[in-house]
């Protein structure tokens, strides 16, 4: 089932339950896809739909970080609890080692020995684990294993 037909039958059933925080966070995943479809003026495939929502996700997680700064941790937890809605609809994010197991490939394949070689590696990864890996925490991975 692609992403926005789940996020239509996921809408549905959050308007029948009342379940107001999830429908809100649906409605506002479901118009940026309609956005982004608009902008591409066409269908989008599920990888862009991917790319969509964890945009979504990392807009959310900025948001968390400086509610935490400015003290409002009212304002963080509310946006924590969009973040878990909005995890729903990503594959299943890989843990660090998996992450560093999979660069660890890239670089090998694409025969990196520096750091000069960090943006050839980076294009490989992280279109590689599009959706499953935050690309910050691909970012430091990558970093670690070239600067050895």
């Amino acid at each position: 089932m692609a992403i926005l037909e789940r996020i239509n039958e996921d809408m549905k059933q959050a308007m029948k339950a009342k379940d107001k925080k999830r429908l809100s966070v649906i409605r506002m995943l479901k118009g940026a896809l309609q956005k982004e479809a608009i902008d591409h003026s066409g269908e989008l495939t599920e990888a862009d739909e991917l790319q969509v929502i964890a945009r979504e996700l990392k807009q959310r997680k900025d948001s968390v970080k400086e509610f935490q700064e400015a003290g409002r941790d009212d304002l963080a937890e509310e946006t924590e609890s969009e973040i878990a809605i909005v995890e729903d609809y990503l594959p299943e994010q890989l843990s660090e080692a998996e992450i560093e197991e999979k660069v660890k490939a890239v670089i090998e394949q694409v025969g990196a020995t520096s750091m000069k070689d960090f943006g050839k590696v980076m294009g490989q990864a992280v279109s590689a684990m599009k959706g499953q890996a935050d690309g910050n925490q691909i970012q430091q991975i990558a970093k670690k294993l070239l600067n050895q």
